[in-house]
């Protein structure tokens, strides 16, 4: 059988895991995952926990390979996106009735500033 050029991939927020090999064609994804060594690398990978996929495509570990493939191994999240989402929206509420509240408390004082303004004009009269 002949030989395809596939890569392997595994990322972290910060840095990148790339590896460019060789396996046979017609290959399942698992078996390239296992020939490559990335497992003995990165002890925290678990194929029955971690999600795989090819070019961002979500993939099953017995979908067989193709030339130039990019195996993905993707990490579990560790928080929900829509709560973060929500969570963002609740502070940017917050931040904004903060910010209202600081002109309010600025025009009442610039009122008063301006009232007791007037008072000392009427009282020098």
């Amino acid at each position: 059988m002949a030989k395809i050029n596939i890569e392997i991939a595994y990322a972290y927020p910060d840095h990148f895991y790339l590896k460019s090999f060789k396996v046979e064609e017609g290959t399942m994804i698992q078996h390239a995952i296992l020939q490559s060594g990335i497992l003995a690398q990165f002890t925290e990978i678990d194929l029955r926990e971690n999600k795989v996929g090819i070019f961002s495509r979500p993939a099953k570990l017995t979908d067989l390979l193709q030339e130039g493939d990019r195996i993905e191994i993707y990490r579990p999240l560790l928080a929900d996106p829509k709560e973060i989402r929500r969570k963002r929206a609740l502070e940017q509420q917050q931040k904004q009735k903060e910010q209202e509240n600081i002109k309010r408390a600025d025009k009442k004082l610039e009122k008063d500033l301006q009232r007791k303004s007037l008072k000392k004009e009427l009282n020098n009269d």
